[in-house]
């Protein structure tokens, strides 16, 4: 009954996890999912729990999460392949569950190395394989809440460390164990002190200019796959849409696949595209698909007010078994989906481009993270200290339905914008479209299937933040931290035998005394 009510437990802390991402984002949930983890995995009344059980509550935590979290993945594949997904997913987690048992039992503060270790797991998670999987990562949840702030220090991964580490020190609490109830009263002091941090180190650093940005989202003709094989009303949906705008503007942004017909190969493509140009007078930056001597590139191309080709970013982190196909010959012994993958070719550079205000001629940076490259912190980081005073998150969400996909990745375009002190412009072919300011708010956002428009001015930037600049460090320096506390855990479990014989003995030898004396 006991390990029916630890497996019963994970399973609701994963849940609880899942109703802090958007669009529920309760982000109380989190920490509260992790505490509730967290006591799972704890001895109760000398009834301790194996490294193997461990394992098993950390995969049921992580299906309660992922399963909830991530039907949107089978909107056009099927259910067999996100089932697939989340249980693979879990398979780290079940890493996590089996140390995690042993950093509780065997460590004093061990809050602190199980948040730690949750970080670690969750870094591998996030960059393997095939670059990981960035999307379930613990802080996307934390959006709506204070600990959102702690991006712009130490990324992502700082406000995975707090929220795993409130948890777990509430959960340490609520066990009033003596020999850890002072040390875990000073982390959770600790703890309250880095969202005190978060909310007082928030950059607020002065514009050094501003532009007018309009976000187009010019909707797809119907939903499904199907919107590619009318790649010609898409394009034209969003000229359409562009030449509506009344106002003047410098900068416009169109989404992912906005253009999938090739402008420098297709006469008719080329036109639509001059004709929005001309009718707005400034610059677009349009998503397409190019190709060259390395293969498909899936690009977001600069044209200028003029109509002419300007810079251009090719998508350097790319969606394995959507954009391309790992291992395809393999997989396709199991499944004929493998040939709905594309097969583009990554490219490389700073996700930066430059286009040229229309109202001042001022020269702006744009950073780029195309759709699913906005999980990675590399790809705004690397933006943003190559000269990136704006964000531009262009994106194709329409194969995903009315499912919470677009929802999930606005948060996350949102938590950049706190990280790196910029402004963020999401255009989405067929929605949520939006304009999130600096400090993470949402000024602007539209509807799914929708077609709009949305225009603000925005500020520019050119501060680093810290997060900008050593996010990286700091994350190394938590995992580190994780893989420390692991191998303490490892040490003092191996010599616990050793040290209850030695007890054992010490308890004999004490009677023998006492019947002696007697």
């Amino acid at each position: 009954m006991i390990q029916l009510g630890r497996i019963a437990l994970s399973f609701a802390s994963g849940f609880l996890l899942y109703c802090s991402y958007e669009p529920l984002g309760w982000w109380w949930a989190a920490i509260l999912g992790i505490g509730v983890l967290f006591v799972a995995l704890c001895p109760w009344r000398g009834n301790s729990v194996s490294w193997r059980f461990g394992a098993l509550l950390g995969g049921v935590h992580a299906l309660g999460n992922y399963l909830f979290l991530l039907p949107w993945v089978g909107e056009f594949v099927g259910k067999l392949p996100y089932v697939a997904l989340s249980v693979m997913e879990a398979t780290y987690s079940v890493a996590f569950g089996a140390l995690a048992t042993l950093i509780i039992r065997h460590t004093r503060l061990s809050a602190l190395w199980f948040a730690a270790w949750y970080v670690t797991v969750e870094y591998v998670r996030s960059s393997w394989p095939f670059n990981g999987f960035a999307w379930v990562r613990l802080a996307w949840g934390q959006v709506e809440g204070p600990l959102a702030h702690l991006a712009a220090i130490g990324g992502p991964a700082l406000v995975t460390f707090v929220v795993a580490l409130l948890g777990a020190t509430l959960a340490s609490l609520s066990f009033r164990r003596s020999h850890q109830f002072t040390p875990h009263i000073g982390l959770g002091v600790v703890g309250v002190a880095a969202v005190i941090v978060g909310l007082v180190a928030t950059p607020n650093a002065a514009p050094v200019g501003e532009v007018t940005v309009a976000a187009v989202q010019g909707n797809v003709p119907r939903l499904g796959l199907d919107f590619n094989a009318q790649r010609r009303a898409v394009l034209a949906n969003h000229a359409r849409e562009t030449s509506s705008i009344q106002q003047p503007v410098d900068l416009v942004i169109w989404p992912e696949n906005s253009s999938d017909v090739n402008p420098f190969a297709d006469a008719q493509a080329a036109k639509l595209i001059d004709d929005a140009i001309r009718n707005v007078r400034a610059p677009i930056l349009v998503g397409t698909i190019l190709s060259d001597e390395v293969g498909d590139r899936n690009t977001m191309q600069v044209f200028r007010a003029d109509g002419s080709p300007g810079d251009y970013h090719y998508k350097k982190y790319l969606q394995p078994f959507g954009e391309y196909m790992p291992y395809r010959d393999f997989f396709r012994q199991f499944s004929d989906y493998v040939d709905l993958a594309g097969d583009f070719k990554p490219g490389s550079g700073n996700g930066t481009v430059h286009m040229t205000a229309a109202q001042s001629d001022r020269d702006v940076t744009v950073g780029i993270a195309t759709c699913y490259e906005v999980a990675f912190d590399a790809a705004y980081r690397s933006a943003v200290r190559s000269g990136a005073q704006i964000l531009a998150t262009p994106t194709n969400n329409a194969t995903f339905g009315f499912t919470d996909m677009t929802y999930q990745q606005l948060a996350m375009s949102r938590m950049r914008a706190i990280e790196l002190d910029r402004a963020v412009v999401i255009a989405a072919t067929s929605g949520a479209s939006a304009i999130v300011l600096p400090d993470g708010s949402v000024t602007q956002q539209s509807e799914i299937f929708t077609h709009a428009t949305l225009i603000d001015t925005l500020p520019l930037r050119d501060t680093v933040t810290v997060a900008a600049r050593f996010g990286q460090y700091i994350e190394l320096t938590l995992v580190a931290l994780g893989v420390l506390g692991v191998a303490i855990a490892l040490v003092a479990a191996k010599r616990e035998p050793g040290a209850r014989r030695r007890q054992a003995r010490q308890e004999r030898t004490t009677q023998r005394r006492r019947a002696g004396v007697r």
